[in-house]
């Protein structure tokens, strides 16, 4: 049961407590200004009515009206008591109050006021609100504003009061004027764009600012281009035209917007013509592809929306003959825009670079038709473009210019063109000699070749200052005599026009400057030889191998060393030789082949065998491997030719001493086989046994064939077991070679890994010589697979795989070549398998175990 007592006290006759509340109040009597204490008596009556909760909080704020937990606790406290009331209800009045209360105490705390304020925007009073956070600003210090203008703005942008607002905003930047694009967004939304223009230039213009939003000048700078260019009507203040000039010269790779922009103002304030101006200076001043395309859409988009616009007005009102022809015009205008663009993409991609060759000749191409516009452009363009800064080779603008005056019949004007481009100071010295040619060329159509001669002649005549064809500190004029283009044409019309003795020094002349190439050397020899100089044309072949060493000597050598046999055949045959010694001196083996087959030719035809053979000897030494089989070849069938096989024995084993392994093979193969045409059968058997040594039975089962068939035609049984004696000692010779054999099988099965893993993919933790064991098996099992089919011969050797019923068959057959066999030989030995070996127990000497004999 619950004790009430009442304090029977004059001061506080309305206090009213419990029976449990008597401890707290003992303690706040004892000590009444410890806040503590009173927290704690608070804590302890959360569950008490709010009166009497609220009675509380007074009594402590009255003793303690500086704490600024007991005001925040008793104003939350307040506040959560009204939270579910209607806002008129006069409880509210008195929250505010005791809230108006606390801030005589407590006016610094922005905790508080910022409750309070948010208090004020639930009760919808809007006057009171804006004066309390203007009270709020006042009070506070100056470095806790921040705390308190978020609120504020959402407050004053809550509400359709948008002077109101701007001059909140307005005070707000004086503190925060980052915070200008905000502000600015605001007054979008309130369609005040104006101001917002103006703020926005004055943030564009400001290179401190800092976008909170991340955003860069130049998006900025299109920001306010868009603004005030879409809205013309509503910005008055800021000078359109202007600014977006002032943006054109500070953002030049985004030209095509703004243009864009400019012209887009112009169309909305209704300026048609205006807005047409800009795009024209815009199509003319752009620079980049891009930008071009994007004006030129733009305007072609505005020819046709007033073309669309005036019909559509026309067809409303009814058309009259002024409107007849004023969309005519607005047709033929827009269709020369459209027939424009090449042109105008031209001159673009001419802005960008007009040292450009090919875009010059594209220029004139799109002038196709029209004289007078071509000429302009030639002028202008061998006007305009640097030899030394060209892009192509601006020597073709000169020799087009002349061309389109020679089509045209005016063959004066397209001489004094090209006379004046052989005065142009080229970078290249080609492109001066291509010049000279062209005008040589150019009488030469008209039959002028008189005038084609001197002119080359002039070209190639030697300046007052000679200087090197690559030295580029000299102008090009001074080191075109060097040019082998010019004299190359200018000894073909010497040859088609001029003297022998013209053109015999126009080649010489070349020699002389050390400018021929083989080609000039042969033609310079081949025209001697036409006119019957034949030892002029061979010194001409001497004077151009001084010029030129391997390879380039290769032609001249051939083309000399030909001639030369052609002309006298055997009866220089000395003088030839020493010409074959001196070709071959020094040279190369990749061209040795030619020159040695040539050689050897000549010995055999004109000099002695011997001499022959002895070119073929050297030439096997002298050639690149590669081709040493095919030269061992022919040195063997030469050698047959003309002493016969028996001497090709000693070319058979240098060959095959010097020979890769597989060649090798080969020439032991056809060596056996020529043996045993000529009848010497051992000298074969030995030529097999020696070549076995190179031949593994896994990889080279042909070999082991043939030599197996060759032992069953010429062969007894005891051959036969030497054979498979040797095969078997071959084989276990290549078992203990891992890596020889691991690469053969990798070989074998194609692998392009070409390590001991891939011969059995997925087994990886096996041992790499059971590895190898198991595939030698497999490829075994395969070769026995891949043996032809036997014959039915009438063989009488033991073979491996008859059976006794099979060997009784052919036992009963007549055979004149059968081979009488021992009968003590042993049924066993003649059973074995070729890869078997017969083991054979002997006892042991009791001498061997000494003292260590048993009892």
């Amino acid at each position: 049961m619950v004790v009430m007592a009442r304090f029977s006290r004059a001061e506080r006759p309305d206090l009213v407590f419990e029976e449990e509340d008597l401890p707290y109040e003992e303690e706040i009597m004892r000590n009444q200004f410890s806040v503590k204490c009173w927290l704690r008596y608070i804590e302890f009556k959360q569950g008490a009515p709010k009166p009497r909760l609220n009675q509380l909080y007074e009594r402590a704020l009255k003793l303690l009206p500086c704490s600024y937990k007991l005001w925040y606790r008793y104003l939350k406290a307040r506040r959560a008591q009204v939270k579910h009331r209607c806002v008129t209800d006069p409880a509210y009045e008195d929250v505010n109050n005791c809230h108006e209360r606390a801030f005589v105490f407590m006016h610094k705390m922005p905790r508080l006021w910022l409750d309070y304020c948010q208090f004020l925007m639930d009760q919808g009073r809007v006057t009171h609100t804006r004066r309390t956070f203007d009270r709020a600003l006042r009070a506070l210090p100056i470095t806790q504003h921040s705390r308190i203008w978020p609120l504020y703005l959402r407050f004053l942008r809550s509400h359709p009061l948008p002077e109101t607002a701007v001059r909140g905003y307005r005070r707000f930047l004086k503190l925060s004027p980052e915070s200008a694009e905000e502000y600015i967004e605001y007054l979008k939304s309130s369609d005040r764009l104006d101001e917002a223009a103006q703020r926005l230039a004055t943030v564009v213009n400001d290179e401190r600012f800092v976008s909170k939003a991340g955003k860069s000048n130049y998006q900025l700078w299109h920001e306010l281009c868009d603004l005030i260019s879409q809205n013309p009507d509503k910005v008055q203040s800021l000078n359109v035209d202007a600014i977006i000039r002032g943006g054109l010269t500070r953002f030049t790779d985004q030209l095509g917007k703004l243009w864009c922009s400019l012209a887009d103002y112009y169309i909305r304030s209704g300026h048609f013509e205006k807005a047409r101006d800009v795009y024209e200076e815009a199509i003319r001043t752009v620079m980049t592809v891009r930008d071009f395309t994007q004006v030129f859409d733009s305007y072609a988009q505005f020819e046709e929306s007033m073309i669309a616009a005036k019909m559509e007005t026309a067809s409303e009102l009814g058309r009259e003959e002024e409107d007849d022809v004023d969309l005519e015009l607005r047709l033929a205008r827009f269709e020369q825009l459209i027939s424009r663009r090449p042109l105008l993409l031209n001159s673009v991609l001419l802005r960008q670079n007009p040292h450009h060759v090919h875009e010059w000749h594209k220029r004139v191409a799109l002038h196709q038709g029209r004289p007078r516009e071509i000429i302009n452009t030639y002028t202008e363009a061998v006007q305009t473009v640097d030899p030394f800064k060209a892009t192509g080779k601006p020597h073709t603008l000169w020799v087009a210019f002349a061309k389109f005056y020679e089509d045209n019949g005016q063959l004066d004007d397209a001489r004094i063109i090209l006379e004046k481009a052989t005065k142009v100071n080229f970078k290249q010295v080609d492109d001066l000699a291509s010049v000279w040619c062209q005008c040589g060329e150019l009488e030469l159509r008209h039959e002028n070749y008189d005038e084609a001669l001197r002119l080359l002649r002039k070209a190639t005549a030697l300046p007052t200052r000679r200087a090197e064809y690559f030295d580029g500190s000299e102008p090009v004029q001074n080191r075109v005599y060097k040019s082998l283009r010019v004299w190359s044409m200018l000894a073909d019309l010497e040859e088609s026009l001029g003297t022998f003795q013209s053109t015999k020094a126009v080649y010489d002349r070349i020699l002389d400057l050390r400018i021929a190439t083989p080609q000039i050397v042969i033609n310079y020899a081949v025209f001697l030889e036409e006119h019957k100089y034949f030892e002029e044309s061979f010194k001409a072949y001497e004077r151009g191998i001084s010029l030129f060493k391997w390879p380039n000597v290769s032609d001249i050598w051939s083309t000399y060393l030909t001639k030369f046999i052609a002309r006298y055949g055997g009866r220089k045959l000395e003088r030839a030789r020493d010409l074959f010694e001196q070709a071959l001196d020094g040279c190369p083996p990749k061209y040795a082949k030619t020159l040695y087959l040539l050689y050897a030719q000549l010995e055999e035809e004109w000099g002695l065998a011997r001499h022959a053979m002895a070119v073929y000897e050297r030439a096997t030494r002298a050639v690149e491997p590669a081709q040493q089989y095919d030269m061992f070849n022919i040195y063997i069938k030469r050698a047959a030719e003309i002493y016969g096989v028996t001497h090709t024995r000693g070319i058979y084993q240098k060959a095959i001493e010097v020979l890769s392994d597989e060649h090798a093979r080969e020439m032991c193969l056809r060596f056996a086989d020529m043996e045993c045409k000529l009848g010497e059968i051992d000298r074969a058997r030995a030529i097999y046994s020696f070549c076995s040594q190179i031949c593994d039975p896994r990889t080279t089962g042909a070999f082991w064939q043939m030599w197996k068939d060759f032992e069953v035609r010429h062969g007894n049984e005891d051959t036969i077991k030497e054979m498979l004696r040797i095969r078997r000692s071959v084989q276990a010779t290549y078992n203990t070679q891992v890596n020889f054999m691991a690469s053969q099988m990798l070989k074998v099965s194609g692998s392009a890994t070409g390590t001991v893993s891939d011969l059995a993919p997925g087994q990886s933790g096996m041992d790499d010589m059971k590895l190898l064991e198991q595939r030698a098996e497999q490829l075994a099992a395969e070769a026995e697979r891949d043996q032809p089919p036997r014959t039915q011969s009438k063989i009488l050797f033991v073979r491996s795989d008859a059976s006794r019923e099979e060997l009784a068959e052919l036992a009963q057959q007549a055979n004149p070549e059968e081979i009488q066999l021992g009968e003590e030989e042993d049924e066993d030995e003649m059973d074995l398998e070729p890869n078997e070996v017969r083991l054979e127990q002997q006892s042991v000497p009791a001498a061997v175990f000494g003292s260590l004999k048993e009892d």
